[in-house]
């Protein structure tokens, strides 16, 4: 693994590392400050505090933290049975536990967090929240781990902003010993392809509701996260990639042995990184740099990974320290190649990408081509080539071994000689609108360019009930706009993918540009997302009116309003009453998030402002 490093990602690291020098110096300070303070003050405590740290644990917990002799590890979860994903999770805490008694260490639940599903609040008022509950989530973990009672710490989760969440509280304990434990994604049912069919069907009236509902039911039916690549699983992708989780362990499925394996080595490996057992210690903020945040970029482009993460993911590195911007993921994407096909960007779901050889195959594909940084902290040890291996059980005990040399499906997985694409797919586009994001790599080369007039929306609400009225029945731009975070919160637009795409299909030219999201699982038309400035900002989205000619050169990289300037700068802007947005559904609870939010290409979080 001796390949000089790609010339595109040694510059990009390096500015980043430039750019990112005082911050990140200030971060790294304030770790080591901490871990001279002393990992924990258990050894201080007064004996009241301790009392109250261990009054419901088992007596030989109890005395074993006051001897002060074992590791102690605080978990933070994310367990609901309303999310999937996180359904696994309710026995992990009484198996860690367990399992920490074998191993000589003691173990608890230092605090849950809020977890939503993006999938239940699509279209409706509760996705308002969606993107601030990972700023509450970050906020969650910090609270559980301010007990400072812990020599490491496990986060389990997986899902859209809940892994972000933790990932940005607990950088702000980084001088921890921390693991991530992934729960696996379900089994196979329905095919996404077959789902998104009948969902097309259902927006042309086709088919009923209960038609849809059980194809719905027959994609989304067991516990684990849904299996297209959207922002859950991409998420799963990054924490092995950069080295939290442990090799091969994110796209293992619940309630398997292997899987029951992989949690009970995590929380070995988390006592072991203490340093306090003989071994190495490692931190977080030995594992989350520079390089590995540039690995995790590519990783999110050679995967075709979810466009939310051109977001958490600058929100994860600035929680550490690191600046990174739209800049950096457009240029790495002009060099890596994109080496998977998983729905929405193939047919594939991610349990076909894990047997087709999974992440160990894509480490070690992008490792031979000087794509990633190898010279990285893990916490499996020093160096990612650990990371080409997959973890199976022989006789019953977890062992690792390498992937083998060929994909097993190069309609999922190919190597980086034959790739799917030369490019990782994600697109910024610039022009007098301001700058977004566009991810291309499920979008047709022959409907990458747009140039249509403009049909403008406040909400998608407002163009749905056009598609329905028939009103679309041509070449448009949909500008939907005040979908930025200060003006509602920026939720996903998820529900405009199906009437667009049907409409794309009836062979008229369509594209979306809005200040808003879309879904992890952004798909087949031409979507112009995190539009800044936003509309509230006076973003120049603001002055688009019906009919203007908007450009979208997916190709290019252009965004373009073709109205004179002066005429732009001379309409004057309105914006329409947002009252509705700040009330109901708790909405009245994140005002001051929505005013101090920062701009998407800066995380879009009000606690980095």
């Amino acid at each position: 693994m001796n390949t000089p490093t790609n010339d595109t990602l040694a510059r990009v690291t390096q500015r980043i590392i430039d750019r990112s020098r005082g911050p990140r110096g200030d971060y790294l300070a304030s770790m080591d400050a901490q871990a001279r303070a002393g990992t924990t003050q258990r050894a201080g405590m007064s004996c009241a505090n301790m009392a109250h740290t261990t009054a419901a644990l088992p007596a030989a917990d109890k005395l074993a933290i006051h001897a002060e002799r074992a590791p102690h590890v605080g978990i933070i979860t994310a367990y609901n049975d309303m999310l999937s994903a996180h359904q696994p999770f309710e026995h992990y805490p009484e198996l860690l536990r367990s399992h920490a008694r074998a191993i000589g260490a003691t173990a608890q639940v230092a605090g849950g967090v809020p977890a939503m599903c993006d999938g239940i609040t699509q279209g409706a008022e509760g996705m308002e929240l969606s993107l601030f509950s990972r700023d509450v989530i970050a906020l969650a973990t910090a609270v559980g781990l301010s007990h400072k009672v812990f020599d490491a710490a496990l986060m389990l989760g997986v899902c859209d902003k809940i892994v972000p969440g933790l990932f940005m509280g607990a950088l702000q304990f980084g001088h921890l010993s921390t693991v991530f434990v992934p729960a696996g994604p379900m089994v196979s049912g329905l095919s996404n392809d077959a789902k998104a069919k009948v969902r097309q069907q259902y927006a042309q009236g086709l088919v009923d509701r209960e038609a849809l509902l059980a194809s719905e039911a027959a994609a989304y039916h067991a516990p684990g996260t849904c299996t297209f690549y959207g922002t859950a699983n991409s998420n799963q992708m990054l924490m092995e990639i950069m080295g939290l989780h442990l090799p091969g362990a994110s796209f293992v499925n619940p309630g398997t042995p292997l899987r029951e394996a992989l949690t009970r080595a995590s929380i070995e490996r988390a006592v072991a990184n203490t340093g306090r057992t003989g071994q190495r210690a490692i931190r977080m903020a030995d594992i989350v740099t520079e390089k590995s945040v540039v690995n995790g970029i590519v990783g999110l482009l050679a995967t075709g990974g979810s466009t939310n993460h051109t977001i958490h993911l600058i929100a994860m590195a600035r929680a550490a320290g690191i600046l990174v911007d739209w800049d950096d993921f457009a240029e790495l994407s002009s060099a890596v190649p994109l080496l998977a096909r998983v729905y929405p960007n193939g047919k594939a779901d991610v349990n076909h990408f894990h047997a087709a050889g999974g992440m160990g195959f894509l480490v070690r594909q992008l490792l031979s081509a000087g794509l990633l940084h190898g010279d990285v902290m893990t916490v499996a040890g020093e160096g990612l080539a650990t990371y080409t291996q997959e973890p199976w059980l022989d006789n019953g005990t977890l062992a690792w071994r390498e992937v083998p040399a060929d994909s097993g499906d190069t309609s999922v997985l190919r190597p980086v000689s034959d790739p799917f694409s030369a490019d990782g797919g994600l697109r910024l586009m610039q022009g007098n609108l301001g700058r977004s994001v566009v991810k291309v790599s499920a979008v047709a080369p022959e409907h990458r360019v747009v140039r249509a007039p403009a049909v403008v929306v406040h909400d998608q609400q407002e163009l749905l009930a056009l598609f329905n009225a028939g009103q679309l029945e041509k070449d448009f731009v949909a500008v939907v706009r005040y979908q930025g975070p200060a003006a509602c919160g920026m939720p996903e637009l998820h529900k405009l993918t199906p009437p667009l795409a049907v409409l794309q299909d009836k062979g008229f030219k369509v594209a979306l540009v809005t200040d808003g999201r879309m879904s992890g699982a952004s798909g087949k038309v031409p979507a112009a997302i995190h539009l800044s400035p936003e509309a509230l900002a006076d973003g120049p989205i603001a002055r688009v009116q019906d009919g203007d000619m908007v450009l979208v050169d997916c190709e290019r990289g252009v965004l373009q309003l073709e109205v004179d300037p002066a005429t732009l700068a001379a309409r004057p802007v309105q914006h329409p009453d947002l009252a509705r947005h700040a009330r109901g559904t708790g909405r009245e609870l994140f005002g001051l998030f929505r005013t101090h939010v920062t701009a998407p290409e800066q995380g879009a979080s009000p606690l980095f402002a």
